[in-house]
């Protein structure tokens, strides 16, 4: 099972960053299929990879949530617009195919943007992603994970070839981390989590409390990960005020806390396991 990362950043996407600018989007492949996690700017360039792989192409897409910086980048994902494209898409939630399919078409109708969903021409099927629930996908087993944010979010934990990865944008942690969803986090190879801001900024002691509003520090991500045994943690959602150099100390910091942590990248490539027959 290979992750690449092609969209680290919350919010909005930022220029000038060597960790990189574009809103959340992740690929995880393995044995040939491929899942695509949330469609936010960074799936521009997923998609020109996927491009030069030649036709036909075959991805799934797990969108976490419908906020804007988790579906922005759809209208600019070429395979969409090409017939050869097949794409299955869940949506968060017992109205999850219904709501995705009408939030992607909403954000591409005039003055928004100029061409309609329907003037793409990939085969689109649409599904509801429910708590509990795995969907199996080829190799994988994708299970989603309600976590606390303002109006809902799902998070995913993907496994295959005896590994697992948890992807978990958009949450509030620890404090409101329930007994089901830290089980499905329990032992995870590597865990992508939410750590938009430091405890200063969180706390409301540099500028207004940013209690409630759905996100997490990178000290909350770090003994997230001790205590629920994971191999390797990868801080995410970076905020678009956050320098490098910024980004850089804070998951300095948390490695105090647990040492095998970074912040994700835009770019980085990192391999769990082998695939079978390998």
């Amino acid at each position: 099972m290979e992750i690449r990362f092609f969209g680290v950043r919350g919010s909005i996407a930022v220029s000038g960053s060597r960790i990189g600018g574009n809103t959340a989007c992740v690929e995880v492949t393995s044995q040939g299929e491929r899942l695509i996690l949330d469609a936010g700017t960074g799936i521009r360039a997923l998609g020109e990879v996927m491009m030069r792989e030649g036709a036909p192409r075959k991805a799934t897409m797990f969108f976490s949530h419908l906020h804007w910086d988790h579906v922005q980048g759809f209208p600019f994902f070429t395979p969409a617009y090409l017939p050869t494209t097949s794409l299955t898409l869940y949506g968060p939630g017992a109205n999850g195919a219904q709501a995705l399919e009408s939030t992607l078409s909403q954000q591409m109708r005039p003055p928004q943007f100029p061409v309609p969903l329907s003037t793409m021409r990939s085969t689109m099927s649409f599904g509801a992603a429910l708590h509990g629930h795995t969907v199996e996908v080829g190799p994988f087993k994708v299970t989603p994970i309600d976590v606390p944010h303002p109006d809902g979010c799902m998070a995913y934990r993907v496994e295959a070839d005896g590994h697992s990865f948890v992807y978990a944008t958009d949450v509030e942690l620890p404090e409101r981390l329930t007994p089901d969803v830290a089980r499905h986090f329990e032992g995870a190879d590597a865990l992508c989590l939410d750590a938009q801001y430091t405890p200063d900024e969180y706390e409301g002691r540099k500028g207004m409390s940013k209690k409630g509003w759905g996100h997490s520090t990178m000290m909350d991500a770090a003994k997230v990960a001790k205590d629920l045994h994971a191999g390797r943690l990868f801080l995410f959602h970076h905020d678009p005020s956050h320098a490098d150099e910024l980004l850089e100390d804070m998951a300095q910091e948390a490695r105090g806390l647990f040492p095998f942590t970074e912040p994700a990248r835009e770019g980085q490539r990192m391999l769990l396991g082998r695939a079978a027959g390998a």
